[in-house]
């Protein structure tokens, strides 16, 4: 029976996100047309989007912060990755415009597919040509003032219950050739709700609890610290997590 219920709420989630981007799509369709010119308004309606589809089935985010966190300057978020709910957490952790770097393949998402042409920034993981590319659209993005927000693990594990995977340098180098800090985010307890796509265990309503660790300001510009910096921040969250009991 619990089976069975968390199932029907998977799809009613699904259902929501929907809903809500079907009604919010004329506005982003016209947005779309000149994405650098909306990038901001693009990314509100996909945070209004967020917070929407979420409550409307019952599933609602805290966040908590170690240190406040000055989002007027651009920042590289980066934050352990067990679920699609991850991404709307960010989302709606980030106050400004920013950027999601993520897999090529979520261009053919209806919904992500939408952000990912206009706002985010797709790659193919296995070309170095793509991976040149998006790197440097990063660097655009963070001069003109946005942040980027980064799994650097580049995957959902297929265990249950989840662990962190070890780290791509990709985020960390992009923080050294930019100079800009890494704010580590430890998503708590998303798995428990939704893991991965909820395919196999389908979803329930509840509270997604999100820290939001002090960020980690450069003091190296040499492009060799990335193995010093990824360690770092890898460490920090690797800690939180071991303290709040493997998420």
């Amino acid at each position: 029976m619990v089976r069975l219920l968390r199932k029907l709420h998977r799809y009613l989630y699904l259902a929501s996100v929907l809903f809500f981007f079907t009604l919010f799509y004329p506005v982003l369709w016209i947005l779309a047309q000149d994405p650098e010119r909306h990038f901001n308004r693009i990314a509100r309606c996909r945070r209004i989007i967020g917070v929407l589809s979420s409550a409307m089935v019952g599933i609602f985010y805290r966040f908590r912060y170690e240190t406040a966190v000055d989002w007027s300057k651009p920042h590289i978020i980066c934050a352990n990755h067990t679920s699609n709910l991850d991404i709307t957490a960010l989302v709606l952790l980030c106050p400004t415009g920013f950027s999601f770097m993520g897999k090529m393949e979520l261009l053919n998402n209806p919904v992500t597919g939408m952000f990912f042409r206009t706002i985010d920034i797709p790659l193919k993981r296995d070309s170095k040509i793509s991976a040149f590319r998006a790197f440097q659209r990063a660097l655009v993005h963070i001069k003109q003032g946005k942040s980027m927000a980064i799994f650097p693990e580049g995957h959902i594990g297929e265990e249950f219950p989840p662990r962190l995977y070890s780290f791509k340098n990709g985020p960390f180098k992009l923080a050294i050739e930019a100079q800009v800090p890494i704010i580590p985010v430890v998503i708590q307890n998303a798995w428990r709700l939704h893991w991965d796509e909820a395919r196999q265990f389908g979803s329930r309503p509840g509270i997604v609890r999100v820290e939001v660790l002090a960020p980690v300001v450069l003091n190296n510009s040499d492009p060799a610290g990335a193995d010093h910096l990824r360690d770092e921040v890898y460490n920090r969250i690797r800690e939180q997590w071991n303290r709040i009991g493997g998420l």
